[in-house]
């Protein structure tokens, strides 16, 4: 398939209302077509085997840049670690980070591991955030707390969406992992307002008692009177 055919297909699919509601939602400097996730994950399984081809093509839409990070998830693990750092330069916003999950970092946490610092090293937005999700959605367990402390202690919340992501991670140890929540709150590892916002997140979470919501309000640092 030839870019002109990719933008064809896209166009076919393409939704005003939807393309203006992502615009709202998705603060990117790419044009948005509004074409629905299932429709885009179903025509990157024609690029499956393809990857250099598919990279070669412009990223002028967010939907180009989305099929190209979904088919490099789908790779295999020793295949897909050498687009990563590539897939993360194009990143731009938090809705493209995000959505960019690649299963086989399961079976490769620790090898993956130096990736992710070397990502995180780079600074800037993406590359910090990038990291921060993934170590959401793979590492919360006991062997990578320090791990996760380490991230935690060096990103850089000036940046909005690091601080979320940082925010969020924390607040995902703390449901999966009380007493290590904990530690990170009480040990000086964030900033005031990513503590903060870090508690307002788990308390809304229905994943956790309402004692330890109540006991985690009194650990705000900046209370509503």
């Amino acid at each position: 398939m030839e870019y002109s055919q990719l933008l064809e297909e896209l166009n076919a699919h393409k939704e005003e209302a939807f393309a203006l509601f992502q615009r709202k939602l998705i603060p990117t400097k790419q044009k948005i077509l509004g074409v629905r996730t299932p429709i885009m994950r179903s025509i990157a399984k024609k690029y499956a085997g393809e990857p250099k081809r598919l990279f070669s093509f412009p990223d002028e839409f967010y939907e180009v840049t989305f099929i190209k990070l979904t088919v490099i998830s789908s790779l295999p693990y020793a295949d897909f670690a050498l687009f990563v750092e590539k897939c993360v330069e194009l990143m731009d916003n938090w809705a493209t980070c995000d959505c960019f999950k690649a299963k086989c970092i399961k079976k490769h946490r620790e090898e993956f591991l130096p990736v992710l610092e070397r990502i995180f090293e780079k600074g800037g937005e993406y590359f910090e955030r990038y990291p921060l999700v993934v170590l959401l959605n793979e590492y919360i367990e006991e062997a990578y707390m320090p791990v996760i402390r380490s991230f935690l202690s060096r990103a850089n919340t000036k940046y909005y969406y690091v601080h979320m992501a940082a925010s969020w991670l924390t607040a995902e140890v703390l449901i999966k992992r009380y007493e290590d929540g904990l530690d990170i709150l009480n040990g000086g590892v964030l900033d005031n307002k990513t503590h903060d916002k870090t508690i307002q997140k788990a308390i809304e979470s229905y994943r956790l008692s309402k004692e330890r919501k109540e006991f985690l309000r009194s650990l705000k640092i900046n209370k509503v009177r």
